[in-house]
């Protein structure tokens, strides 16, 4: 591709248009119908692997099928019962099964005929309906946007590919026809598809191993995304063919003797690199065209394990092998199961030779991946390695679902992990673990268990204590420490690289802030009902079933968390639970007594939300005034923010309540304070060599943690000022730091700074 963009990026600009309004049938082509006749016996003729009686039934789906799309074409103005064939004939040459390939040809049916799920069932049975289903995308009209729908039908058709491989397998199939027949479509809409295809369905391909249509997948996003740099490219490998075929043939010829002299039976042969490929390698380098030498591989296929390792040492005695750039993947397997071992050798005129050396069978495993080794089966003891690889990745893709959010953000984890450059790492009883380059020591505790990652406090690799942060090489031995008692950090969020480890970070923090939110949003609800002189502990199941009714929550858990978070104003909440009450006319039980009200309101404390530190993300301390105990304090509810602490002589907090005063609730210290809090001091001082760590060590001494600190403007040729963020327990404390530091020598003055 031209460039690679985050994936959110990409998601925005892809997910904007449906697929279905790209490739979905019409009665209206651009160009001309075609009336051609279409027959399913090329199809059948693929289908030597199937039995008598599955021909019969596939026969009956193109039937089926035939019919349903009747009168409909593609863009390109052939009929539309074309593409579900051509789809069925590429998963006949991945020797799929019946079922698979009757799913290929009724893939559309649902979707845009006026089939059922049911009808299949009852015609095709449930498996085959179930297939169908699951390559079937959600109507968009029940989501509120483009890009919601089309993140939902991604993850309806991840969680049906995690049921059943062969969901994906022919869904991969669609998208490599939609792509080979894109031509009729516009310019914008081709590259949008690209992109689509190229950050998405070509990841997925390369991670089931199957290396032919991942490879064509990217050749034809390439082609369709960045059609000028395609041609250029396209033409200087032509007319660079015939300048190096003479040393290709050469390389040929002095590797077969090679090889023949030793006794070793091989199929030998070269191969041009994809389009894409060298266009990576000129981008990612820098390189031009004429810089990119090796354009031709070559390709070394024996009868066994043992033939590779004594190939490659012939190989290495025709040409010098070059430093660093020998893979052995036939030890260690890539994550999608592929297998061969790579060397790049020395040629002729110093041009670097490409050999990768593999068995036969490795050969069918690094084209086909999953579908090499395709005999479907339902027990999972039954699976083949490849298919239980492909199954391991699949449930993880499982796990994710069940801890993301929403659709959208599911599409976004799954995304981290469809580049997987690998790097593989130890357990210390020897477990060999695959994560994608780039993963972390807290990434590797995620992918043993979410439970060891959520607990991780420590850990050693190769025997030595790093942080979690540390990045892993291959080779690595990693141990992890955990504490029952230890829940995840947000700053874990920057570093961590795999989808599973952000998702299982993510959904942590949520519960745990929705925990803190329903407490607070209780505290809140509280407070304002006390106004009304109603007690919150007296009432009954019908008042909060009316009250979760008219506000739309799904819970009363749902409805505490939206107070809390400033999405409902808690005396809005008060004043609908007033009104539900003085309908009710049995409702005096749950009133306060004039006694319990009087004292209610003259106890001020407990009117109002008593702040401790200890509520988590729920509360919130912005740097505007930096409030610290024994300031005198309000809260502001902003919408989907929390609560907010300002002290009252805060300026943007005036600004806030002569705004927006509904959304303002009296707050207050307790007088069990449970954290340090931070605070914003100026420090002038006499300019001098070492006076910041004089300053600091004055700090310390006075037991004030920094926590940042910045050198403002000289104020003139021999003061400057600095301003410090120290954490505190409180004003007291605050007072005590300041009184030492003014014994200082260095310093001049000394303020609290109520703002940025």
């Amino acid at each position: 591709m031209a460039e690679r963009v985050d994936a959110q990026g990409i998601i925005a600009a892809f997910l904007e248009q449906s697929s279905r309004h790209l490739f979905g049938p019409t009665s209206q082509p651009s160009a001309p119908p075609k009336s051609q006749v279409i027959s399913v016996s090329s199809l059948i003729d693929k289908l030597d692997h199937l039995k008598p009686e599955d021909l019969s039934l596939i026969r009956r789906a193109f039937q089926y099928s035939d019919n349903a799309h009747l009168g409909q074409y593609r863009q390109s103005g052939e009929p539309y019962i074309t593409h579900p064939l051509a789809v069925a004939e590429l998963c006949a040459d991945w020797k799929l099964d019946a079922p698979s390939i009757m799913a290929a040809l009724l893939h559309d049916v649902i979707e845009d005929t006026g089939s059922t799920r049911q009808e299949l069932v009852e015609i095709f049975g449930a498996k085959v309906a179930e297939l169908v289903e699951g390559l079937t995308k959600l109507d968009k009209l029940e989501f509120q946007s483009h890009a919601e729908a089309q993140a939902e039908s991604f993850r309806k058709m991840f969680m049906a590919m995690a049921r059943d491989v062969r969901v994906i397998l022919v869904k991969l199939a669609d998208r490599l026809h939609n792509m080979r027949t894109l031509d009729s479509m516009a310019i914008e809409k081709r590259r949008r598809v690209a992109l689509e295809t190229a950050e998405i369905y070509a990841p997925i391909a390369h991670r089931l191993g199957l290396n032919m249509v991942y490879r064509e997948l990217q050749d034809l996003s390439f082609r369709h995304s960045s059609p000028f740099r395609f041609a250029t490219l396209d033409k200087a490998i032509k007319r660079a063919r015939g300048n190096r075929k003479e040393m290709v043939n050469k390389i040929l010829d002095a590797a077969r003797m090679a090889l023949s002299k030793s006794g070793l039976e091989v199929d030998l042969r070269g191969r041009e690199k994809t389009l894409y490929s060298i266009y990576r390698k000129m981008q990612s380098k820098h390189l031009s065209f004429s810089e990119v030498l090796d354009v031709y591989g070559f390709r070394v296929t024996v009868k066994s394990i043992d033939d590779c390792y004594r190939a490659l040492g012939v190989l290495h005695s025709l040409y010098k092998p070059m430093p660093g750039k020998f893979k052995d993947y036939i030890a260690i397997p890539k994550l999608n199961g592929y297998q061969s071992l790579h060397t790049t050798l020395v040629g002729p005129f110093g041009m670097p030779v490409e050999f990768q050396i593999r068995t036969q069978e490795m050969h069918r495993v690094a084209e086909e991946g999953v579908a090499a080794h395709w005999a479907y089966k339902d027990g999972e003891n039954d699976l083949t390695e490849m298919q239980t690889r492909a199954h391991q990745w699949l449930q993880s893709l499982v796990d994710i679902q069940d801890i993301s959010g929403d659709s959208q953000e599911f599409l976004e984890h799954v995304k981290i992990d469809l580049f997987p450059d690998a790097v593989y790492v130890f357990t210390p009883k020897g477990q060999i673990r695959a994560l994608p380059r780039g993963s972390t020591v807290l990434d590797f505790a995620y992918a043993v268990h979410s439970d060891l990652g959520n607990q991780c406090v420590a850990a050693k690799v190769n025997g030595v204590q790093l942080p979690l942060r540390t990045e892993l090489n291959n080779g690595d031995i990693v141990e992890i420490t955990s504490d029952p008692n230890s829940q995840p950090n947000p700053v874990w969020l920057t570093f961590v690289k795999t989808g599973k480890a952000r998702a299982a970070i993510r959904h942590d923090l949520k519960t745990k802030r929705y925990k803190e939110s329903i407490q607070l949003g209780e505290r809140l609800l509280l407070q304002a009902l006390r106004q009304q002189a109603i007690d919150l502990a007296l009432l009954d199941d019908g008042v909060w079933e009316k009250l979760i009714y008219w506000t739309g929550s799904k819970t009363r858990d749902d409805l505490c968390a939206d107070i809390a978070m400033g999405h409902r104003v808690p005396a809005v909440i008060a004043k609908r639970i007033e009104f539900i009450l003085s309908e009710n006319s049995g409702s005096g039980q749950m009133r306060l007594d004039s006694q319990a009200w009087d004292q209610a309101l003259a106890a001020d404390h407990r009117q109002a939300i008593m702040i401790d530190g200890a509520e988590g993300e729920s509360v919130q301390y912005p740097h505007c005034c930096y409030p610290i105990p024994g300031d005198v304090i309000l809260g502001y509810l902003g919408k989907g923010e929390g609560l907010q602490i300002h002290t009252r002589e805060c300026r943007h907090a005036q600004r806030l309540h002569n705004k927006d005063p509904e959304h303002w609730v009296d707050v207050i210290w307790s007088e069990d304070i449970k954290r340090s809090f931070d605070v914003a001091i100026r420090v002038d001082v006499v300019n001098g060599k070492g006076v910041l760590a004089r300053i600091a060590g004055t700090l310390t001494s006075a037991d004030a943690n920094i926590a940042h600190v910045t050198m403002d403007d000289r104020l003139t040729e021999h003061a400057a000022s600095m301003r410090f963020v120290i954490q505190v327990e409180g004003r007291y404390h605050l007072a005590k730091v300041m009184r030492r530091l003014r014994q200082n020598q260095d310093v001049i003055r000394i303020s609290r700074v109520l703002g940025k």
